[in-house]
């Protein structure tokens, strides 16, 4: 079972970045607290939230119990780091482009391959036009991830039409790693990344073969996503140094590949560029799954980066875009008239990103449902007093639960239960998420829980680490018994926590 890697010292790596009032880079502070306040309203499971023009951090928000020097799972952004190295391995001329990537793997390819497996190039792969029509190593997860690339049976010639592989982004990190000697992550913190004030800390997930998750694996900072962009809109110079090809650059971020049919949402059908996606505006955006996005607008010398978790919130990724595009772009530089009233707004600003917490269940039904918060009927002495401390027997079920106790108290709470006759603990906070780390899996959690109704209570808990998702509990107390219904968003792990369960009083 994968566990947590993170070693929580949070003291290690704060890169200092240049920093100014918003109004000083031409962003009245009123229009990020109605971005802030946008987000909010629609719930969007923001962790932070960086805003930097013209070289200048304007705003940085960590939503508590997240924090600046927190490693968060970045998804595919993971996917612009392997472009970043295979244009440094062709600079180094070991590669090109347009080479065949079977001619790197003659101890992966079958002898019978597919001619449109032996036809496909390294620079189809970047853009995201190999033959296949999506990640090869889903369809058997038993077969080594490199080896499914080139097994798979295509669908269709390689270079023509855009679909999104995550396979593809995994064989070109396998790859650096061939050329190089060193892990790809290694390789370019040597070459660029270290110079930049990238986090030493960062590192790349294992799949369970032993290889770097070439497509999904990054763990870094919110910070280290803000210094890729940046050197991103630089060319790939930084200060007096040109740390990548910028012809090579220039191309990474070009619109090469329309996708506008096969993109799932509007922020997704912009184009693509060498491992990263096209964005309205002439931008470009280093995008991973949930919410990891670092939205870089050349035009307007300014940079949005968020860490999330969007899963599960239909459209969240687009709400961050467009509330960004929506409340932010149209006040760039409309200074205000009265001093008095920025300053005013600034110091609120200020006061806002640094009380930035996940929202608690309540808040979530009174933002959300528009439904009041009303816990009148918990002083009836009914049901949340006849279930306190109570032991409920678990009947058969495929998730091996077999037992199940909620313990309450004004503030928090735990829901305890027995698993493969193993007992564990979920704390949590009636008023606010509590930090805390998740059972049988030992990773990074809040958590908090409600009262939906009189007989209904709700316990949700955010995944915050090598993960990142959400697992929830409803439970439905009856006059002697309880009913759960269990429910995961998370990509890969955590199956044990989904379905239902029903047990009597012990």
């Amino acid at each position: 079972m994968q566990k947590s890697n993170i070693t929580y010292s949070k003291k290690e790596s704060m890169q200092k970045l240049p920093l100014a009032a918003p109004i000083k880079v031409g962003i009245p502070s009123s229009s990020i607290l109605r971005l802030l306040d946008r987000l909010d309203h629609y719930q969007v499971n923001l962790h932070s939230l960086l805003l930097m023009r013209h070289g200048k951090l304007a705003a940085e928000g960590y939503y508590a119990p997240n924090g600046p020097d927190d490693l968060h799972r970045m998804f595919s952004i993971c996917k612009t780091l392997n472009a970043l190295a295979v244009g440094l391995l062709a600079e180094e001329g070991k590669l090109s482009l347009d080479d065949p990537i079977v001619s790197y793997f003659p101890d992966k390819v079958p002898n019978d391959a597919h001619p449109w497996i032996l036809e496909m190039t390294i620079r189809n792969m970047l853009m995201m036009r190999t033959c296949h029509a999506s990640t090869t190593y889903k369809y058997d997860v038993h077969k080594e991830w490199v080896e499914s690339f080139f097994t798979t049976k295509p669908t269709h010639k390689p270079g023509t039409v855009f679909h999104y592989d995550t396979s593809a982004a995994h064989v070109l990190c396998v790859l650096t790693e061939r050329l190089s000697g060193r892990p790809m992550l290694d390789y370019l913190k040597d070459k660029v990344l270290r110079r930049i004030g990238w986090s030493e800390a960062s590192y790349m997930l294992k799949n369970e073969f032993g290889d770097a998750q070439g497509g999904s694996g990054l763990m870094a900072t919110s910070k280290d996503i803000l210094l890729l962009g940046m050197l991103l809109m630089q060319g790939g110079r930084w200060e007096d140094e040109q740390l990548l090809p910028a012809a090579y650059v220039k191309e990474m971020i070009s619109n090469l590949t329309p996708n506008s049919l096969t993109g799932g949402v509007i922020s997704e059908a912009q184009g693509y560029g060498y491992q990263l996606w096209c964005s309205k505006y002439e931008g470009f955006t280093c995008y991973g799954m949930g919410g990891q996005l670092a939205i870089c607008l050349p035009k307007q010398d300014m940079i949005l980066v968020t860490t999330a978790d969007t899963q599960g919130c239909g459209g969240g990724n687009d709400l961050i875009y467009n509330s960004f595009y929506e409340e932010i772009l149209p006040a760039l530089d409309t200074h205000p008239v009265d001093e008095a009233t920025e300053a005013a707004q600034t110091a609120l600003l200020a006061e806002r990103l640094a009380s930035l917490a996940l929202a608690p269940l309540k808040k979530w039904r009174r933002t959300v449902l528009d439904i009041p918060y009303d816990s009148s009927f918990l002083n009836s002495a009914t049901c949340a007093a006849r279930i306190n401390h109570i032991n409920f027997c678990i009947e058969d079920n495929p998730q091996s639960f077999t037992a199940l106790r909620l313990t309450l108290s004004d503030k928090d709470g735990t829901l305890d239960f027995t698993r493969n006759g193993i007992s564990y603990s979920l704390p949590f906070g009636l008023d606010a998420c509590l930090p805390g780390t998740f059972p049988e899996y030992n990773m990074a959690c809040a958590t908090s829980a409600m009262w939906l109704s009189p007989d209904t209570f709700c316990v949700k808990s955010h995944l915050l680490d090598t993960c990142v998702g959400s697992v929830q509990f409803e439970l439905v107390f009856g006059e002697n018994d309880v009913t759960v219904f269990m429910k995961k968003i998370e990509e890969t792990l955590f199956n044990e926590y989904a379905g239902h369960l029903y047990g009597r009083i012990a």
